[in-house]
């Protein structure tokens, strides 16, 4: 198996990769477009909205925490979720800023 070679691409590219990838399963897009609609921090409420096992949720929800992307607060037993402002506006710029990069030309492909 070879290597990613990350390293021949600039610090910005893995970034944006890395950022891509946190997004890139449909549960946490399903997470993140809950806690978006809910406008507050979600408690446990998540596996009956998605039809997931607890397990399964708990993993996606790992994973965006590790992103950055969502924050979590300990409120008794469970722990609640909320998307975390900062990082979702450093996605939103990152995001912003590579798409805006395309101009179509006419006469292109």
């Amino acid at each position: 198996m070879g290597l990613t070679k990350t390293e021949i691409f600039t610090d910005k590219q893995n970034k944006l990769a890395q950022m891509m990838k946190a997004l890139a399963h449909p549960a946490r897009i399903a997470i993140i477009q809950h806690l978006i609609k809910t406008q507050a921090c979600v408690c446990g409420d998540l596996v009956e909205e998605l039809g997931l096992a607890q397990a399964t949720i708990s993993q996606h929800l790992k994973e965006l925490k590790n992103a950055g992307l969502i924050q979590g607060t300990i409120e008794g037993t469970s722990v609640c979720y909320c998307i975390d402002p900062k990082v979702w506006k450093q996605y939103k710029d990152a995001f912003d800023n590579f798409f805006v990069a395309y101009k179509n030309k006419d006469g292109c492909c």
